[in-house]
């Protein structure tokens, strides 16, 4: 694989406390991987040897309870290191990753990471700020959404994927009505209700997997006051 670290986003948010003269040492050790819609990237309870990061498509981090129960964490786009809530913190991973579309993902030997943070303290900065920045948005998307009624957790999911993922009001819906249900924290079936309330108001019109928002206005009042 022919090396593009230098042009490629990751320059920007890995190599930036490294000197270009070292770029290349740390692009060739690197590897991408592909992983389709419904596989597993990180697997909980999986040995930590790697140091990853999502270069293209969506996924989820998710955790399974002792009894069976699923419930997603948070969700992960393009330029986030999925692999950084466990990988200092245990050996094993606490939670897993999941592909909701078609992914690539660039994988590093987390040997060499570890070395890298020992030798360079800029970049050792740089992942902390970087790990806070994950666990603060963790922390205040779970505060946000338990302060909200039923209605407002889902109208928070659907402008969450138009304007964080999709950047627009008309988008294929990556997750299942479950899976809304397992972030949000409220059965499949309030989700269903919620949904097509929605529909029925004309806030939203759904046909197949896609769906269009249509009254963008009255969704955010719903998301911020419910």
């Amino acid at each position: 694989m022919i090396c593009q670290c230098e042009s490629c986003h990751l320059k920007t948010l890995f190599y930036s406390s490294i000197r270009l003269d070292e770029i290349e040492g740390y692009c060739s050790s690197r590897r991408e991987i592909g992983v389709k819609a419904g596989e597993d990237l990180i697997k909980q309870g999986e040995e930590i040897r790697d140091f990853i990061y999502l270069k293209e498509g969506l996924v989820k981090l998710y955790r399974k309870s002792d009894n069976g129960q699923i419930q997603i964490i948070r969700f992960g786009k393009p330029f986030d290191f999925v692999s950084l809530l466990s990988v200092f913190s245990d050996d094993k991973y606490n939670y897993s990753v999941s592909a909701i579309e078609d992914s690539v993902a660039c994988v590093f030997d987390l040997s060499e990471i570890k070395q890298l943070i020992l030798t360079n303290g800029a970049f050792a900065m740089h992942l902390i700020e970087i790990q806070n920045r994950a666990s603060d948005l963790i922390i205040m998307n779970t505060l946000d959404l338990l302060q909200k009624r039923l209605y407002g957790r889902v109208a928070s999911v659907l402008l969450y994927f138009a304007i964080e993922i999709y950047k627009s009001d008309e988008f294929e819906l990556p997750i299942s009505r479950k899976e809304i249900a397992q972030y949000i924290g409220m059965s499949i079936e309030n989700v269903i209700r919620v949904i097509s309330a929605f529909r029925k108001d004309k806030i939203i019109q759904v046909y197949g997997k896609n769906l269009a928002i249509l009254d963008r206005e009255r969704l955010e009042r719903m998301r911020d006051l419910s």
